[in-house]
């Protein structure tokens, strides 16, 4: 295995951010040194799927194989977890028209998976403070361990996340490209340590299992390197702020810190009430768009209301049979999803179906009202625990099409505060 020093890359364009010329050098130097110098035939690239849309992953990787693709065969896996296959709509959105469509390959999450080790349980009893005990297998998608790839580049944000407290670098491998317990129990292992105290932070418990499942499991047995993006939401939009690579852990570091810097965002006093816009684009289920809660809740006032304005939002899980167990169970709360867990072996079976409901309650703490187009009707949203209003008439009401993020008065007279993309922060009061 080649290994070069962590990170290889560390670039900040400071406030201005990065020009198109300073990450196409980037691209360039990576691209002379990991891949043509060191005799790269096959290329895997390992992007989000649409659902990180503002990542700039997508341009990256055009961008790669547009320098690469006549002297290297390349390969893309989306590393798309739970979530449903991109269509060719979405590939093309995501990642432009210039690559063949053949190239990209969907991971199956769960029949797609190459197992590579089990963590005994004390490790999870260890992790969890005694409140998980089962063995873990590691498993990630074949194509990463047996596709026959002289390198696999793994391209993402790092970002504020609601399971693993800052998102990318092992986590893209091990649960975007992985599947089976690792990634059930990972979710419930989030869920058990605290939603609140595991968001924006660098050192968690997912983050020490998913690092040991990376590097005991799959790096021994696959060439792995990591291209980090951070990405600053400015009043024009999205910006790329800064670049890293590197085949370790410092460079996902390096981007956490910088992350914490500026996607971190303190707001003057709790949010009474919060509206916040899911692009349709990239939400299209209640497992994604709760983004909008995950985000908002430590900057969300007692018994205030958080509008989530969802007008693609059509299910509520990506998976056929966590879509079902929501619709079963909905969003009632850590002690109500508990005592589920000890009834029902199919939840049982499913635990990041049961973190995913216990993220999703506020426990009674605050309101969530969801304002859906066509897709989920007002008795589906209000059977999961949600309030329900039509999106076209909270959307016309409050002007959202006029808004910046920030304070606003609403229709009524009364203050809100509003967010175009909750994807790319955390909130806190």
């Amino acid at each position: 295995m080649n290994v070069v020093n962590d990170p290889l890359i560390t670039l900040d364009g400071g406030p201005a951010g990065l020009t198109t010329k300073n990450w196409q050098e980037c691209l360039e130097q990576i691209a002379q040194t990991w891949i043509l110098d060191a005799g790269v035939e096959r290329l895997l690239l390992v992007p989000p799927d649409h659902t990180r849309l503002y990542s700039f992953a997508g341009t990256l990787t055009a961008e790669l194989w547009r320098m690469l693709h006549d002297r290297v065969a390349i390969d893309i896996l989306p590393a798309l977890g739970t979530h449903l296959p991109m269509t060719e709509r979405q590939l093309r959105m995501m990642f432009g028209e210039e690559i063949p469509l053949d190239r990209f390959h969907a991971h199956n999450w769960r029949t797609d998976l190459k197992p590579l080790g089990v963590f005994p349980a004390e490790f999870l009893d260890e992790l969890s403070g005694g409140r998980m005990r089962s063995p873990v297998e590691v498993a990630v998608n074949r194509r990463i361990i047996s596709g026959g790839y002289d390198l696999v580049l793994s391209l993402g944000q790092v970002v504020p996340h609601e399971v693993i407290g800052f998102a990318n670098h092992s986590k893209n491998i091990c649960i975007g490209c992985g599947g089976g317990q690792m990634l059930h129990q990972s979710h419930f292992l989030g869920a058990v340590c605290g939603i609140e105290q595991v968001l924006g932070v660098i050192d968690t418990p997912v983050r020490r299992l998913m690092d040991e499942g990376f590097y005991r499991f799959v790096r021994p047995r696959a060439d792995v390197r990591f291209l980090l993006t951070v990405v600053e939401d400015k009043p024009g939009g999205p910006a790329l702020r800064a670049l890293t690579a590197g085949d370790g852990s410092e460079c996902f570091r390096w981007a956490a810190r910088l992350s914490g810097e500026l996607n971190l965002k303190h707001v003057d006093r709790p949010l009474n009430r919060c509206v916040v816009y899911l692009d349709p684009r990239e939400f299209s289920s209640t497992w994604l768009g709760n983004k909008a809660i995950y985000r908002t809740r430590k900057a969300m006032a007692d018994n205030g209301e958080l509008i989530v304005l969802a007008p693609a939002v059509h299910a509520f899980g990506e998976d056929p049979q966590i879509d079902r167990l929501i619709r079963q169970y909905g969003y009632c709360g850590t002690p109500a999803t508990l005592a589920a867990l000890e009834a029902d072996e199919d939840l049982a079976g499913n635990l990041s179906a049961a973190a995913h409901l216990i993220h999703g309650s506020t426990e009674g703490r605050f309101r969530v009202t969801y304002a859906t187009g066509a897709g989920l009707t007002a008795e589906e949203i209000r059977s999961v625990g949600y309030e329900h209003r039509s999106y076209d008439e909270v959307a016309q009401a409050f002007s959202i099409d006029q808004l910046n993020d920030g304070w606003h008065e609403g229709p009524d007279g009364e203050p809100f505060y509003f967010i175009r993309n909750p994807a790319l922060g955390l909130w806190s009061s």
